[in-house]
């Protein structure tokens, strides 16, 4: 009769019990000694230089939500309220406190991250983080992102919020490419919305502009984009061109600029990112 018992399934239940009995020990240890002992410190984690809320504003959040901390009963402090605090803050992504066995109050802060200022058409302005979200601008820090302007008709309400219009997406799709490349990045320095809807882009180096249409196809615009800097570029200079558009597939279409201007359809063969550029034709001057 005892060889049918499972003694090792037995085994594994009270060490599972035992080890379930050791855990409600401590945590009632721990709520006990929570209890009867008083906050002893503060520290704040705020990692980055350039902050767009500062240590004094998160301390001002705590005392709002909380009251004074230091030197209160750990039980009287409610450690959800102060978080719930700092993440209703536009600036903060991501917060969390907690108390460790010592008595301290940590709070560790993330702020969000932006990588393009939008100024739409009624001059409102606001940025776009790194998820695709709207926040509002800071008194206390200006970030050194992309900028996008023009015929633009997102609003926004003061609060964090998503993207309503598929223009501002194609502008955040086109920021988030731009800044993931370092050439790109230190190249191009705005987007514009034309009248026809077209989103263009102004370089650093060359008077020219470059429209892109949509954020379809990006990989390739961009591609043909790079093979036309490397191969016309040298030969004509960076000031010939007035136009270079990037809206057809596998062409690149550029005005010159002048008074007689002159277009030049320029194939493009994207395979590879050494692809060369053949001048197809010339057309009939304007």
């Amino acid at each position: 009769m005892l060889k049918n018992i499972n003694w090792k399934g037995i085994l594994m239940a009270f060490t599972w019990l035992v080890s379930l009995s050791g855990l409600v020990v401590l945590m009632s240890f721990i709520e006990v000694k929570k209890a009867s002992q008083k906050c002893k410190d503060l520290k704040v984690i705020l990692p980055g230089r350039n902050n767009f809320i500062e240590r004094n504003e998160i301390d001002r959040i705590l005392l709002d939500a909380g009251g004074a901390l230091i030197g209160r009963d750990l039980r009287d402090i409610n450690i959800h309220k102060l978080e719930n605090s700092l993440k209703s803050n536009p600036f903060i992504e991501f917060a969390k406190v907690y108390v460790d066995m010592d008595g301290v109050i940590h709070a560790e802060v993330r702020q969000r991250q932006p990588i393009l200022r939008l100024i739409n058409r009624a001059n409102v302005q606001f940025y776009i983080d790194e998820n695709g979200l709207k926040m509002p601008l800071s008194e206390n820090f200006t970030a050194n992102v992309l900028v996008a302007n023009g015929l633009i008709d997102e609003d926004f309400s003061g609060k964090v919020d998503t993207l309503n219009t598929k223009l501002a997406k194609d502008l955040f799709r086109m920021a988030q490419f731009i800044k993931a490349d370092t050439l790109w990045d230190s190249q191009i320095e705005q987007l514009y919305v034309d009248v026809k809807g077209d989103i263009e882009m102004v370089p650093r180096v060359g008077n020219h502009k470059i429209i892109l249409g949509d954020a379809d196809s990006l990989q390739s615009k961009f591609k043909n984009l790079l093979a036309f800097y490397k191969k016309a570029m040298p030969k004509v200079g960076w000031d010939t061109y007035k136009s270079i558009n990037l809206k057809f597939a596998n062409q690149v279409v550029c005005s010159k600029n002048s008074l007689n201007t002159s277009k030049l359809v320029v194939d493009s063969i994207p395979n590879t990112v050494d692809s060369t550029m053949v001048i197809n034709k010339e057309l009939t001057k304007n």
